[in-house]
């Protein structure tokens, strides 16, 4: 077989070309740290790497708006736990010390009403408290103010509803069950109420988390069997005007005092499940931690090349790339033309 000296340069064209392909290659990946810049050098990899970018993505949503509930939770709770202090107080420093024998003069039992009217107020602030410009107590319309007070009709409403009239119960029944929903990667169930697909959507409960707390199941609303009110503030207000009266009706007083408690015993009842919400919050922040962690790890391994395999390939190209050169000086062997006179 005859070799040609266009034959032999070809090749070496070839192979030079090549190797120095190579080169530029593990140059890229040295300084970039990737395993591929484009999809046409690995397809099945970049495909991989880009699952995995939107399984990333849709976690860290997932864990900002865990964040965010933990966030309006723990601002429920802070107000609570505010409502809880202020009513206790009430109950054992101003109730129980008017019920037991201080009661005897007008002007002490008014210095309690005062102590009683005032913590009212207090109430409110806490009832209408905010996050993020967010009423916390406000149901699924957080961002009107839920609860407005007349102080001169002793008159609590609830988005524009008298809590204390037997006429709203429906209505109030209705606003207590409101629920404000999240996805936090529970896989969300979202469904029509009927078939035909014209009723409102209906969220799955076990798919989402109900981050909700409308503030008259806190305070309470309605009435009792004796047609007293429910609601604290209303309570509390009624209980000043018992003790501000000169003839003082201390069954009255003790009827009054009793509700007041048995609304108390309601708030904790909210915080105990408030700190249950915020413990499993905690839960799927954790959770979604360890998924972040896992996917970055996943992505890494696609996409990130190992930096010491990497520069070792480089400096084997570099080093066959120069080799490459210097076989270029010798790649012309002397002919016979050479040795012609």
């Amino acid at each position: 077989m005859r070799i040609t000296t266009n034959a032999i340069l070809r090749n070496y064209k070839s192979n030079l070309a090549t190797s120095l392909t190579n080169l530029d290659s593990a140059r890229t990946k040295v300084m970039t740290g990737r395993k591929f810049n484009s999809v046409s050098e690995d397809p099945a990899n970049a495909l991989r790497a880009s699952l995995l970018e939107k399984k990333y993505a849709k976690n860290d949503d997932y864990l900002s708006t865990v964040k965010d509930a933990q966030s309006f939770l723990d601002a429920q709770e802070d107000s609570a736990m505010q409502i809880n202090s202020i009513t206790l107080n009430l109950s054992k420093n101003y109730g129980l010390e008017a019920l037991n024998g201080t009661n005897g003069s007008l002007d002490t039992r008014k210095t309690y009403a005062a102590a009683w009217k005032g913590a009212q107020e207090s109430l409110m602030l806490s009832l209408n408290a905010t996050y993020d410009g967010k009423y916390v107590y406000a149901g699924s319309d957080s961002y009107e103010i839920p609860f407005k007070w007349d102080k001169d009709t002793n008159t609590l409403t609830y988005r524009g509803f008298d809590v204390s009239d037997p006429a709203n119960k429906a209505s109030l029944d209705a606003l207590a069950d409101e629920k404000l929903y999240v996805d936090l990667g529970f896989g969300l169930d979202v469904t029509s109420a009927n078939a035909a697909g014209d009723a409102p959507l209906k969220v799955g409960e076990t798919s989402a988390f109900d981050i909700a707390l409308p503030g008259i199941e806190v305070i309470g609303y309605g009435v009792d069997d004796n047609g007293d009110p429910k609601n604290m503030i209303a309570l509390a207000g009624m209980i000043a005007e018992e003790l501000e009266k000169e003839d003082f009706d201390y069954d009255r007083y003790s009827q009054l005092l009793e509700a007041f408690d048995a609304g108390r015993s309601n708030v904790l009842e909210k915080v105990t499940n408030l700190g249950t919400k915020t413990e499993f919050l905690t839960t799927t922040k954790e959770r979604l931690e360890t998924n972040e962690i896992s996917i970055a790890t996943q992505y890494d391994k696609v996409v990130n090349v190992d930096m010491a395999e990497a520069i070792m390939n480089f400096s084997w190209a570099q080093y066959a790339y120069n080799a490459a050169l210097k076989v270029g000086n010798n790649i012309l062997t002397p002919s016979f033309i050479d040795f012609m006179n």
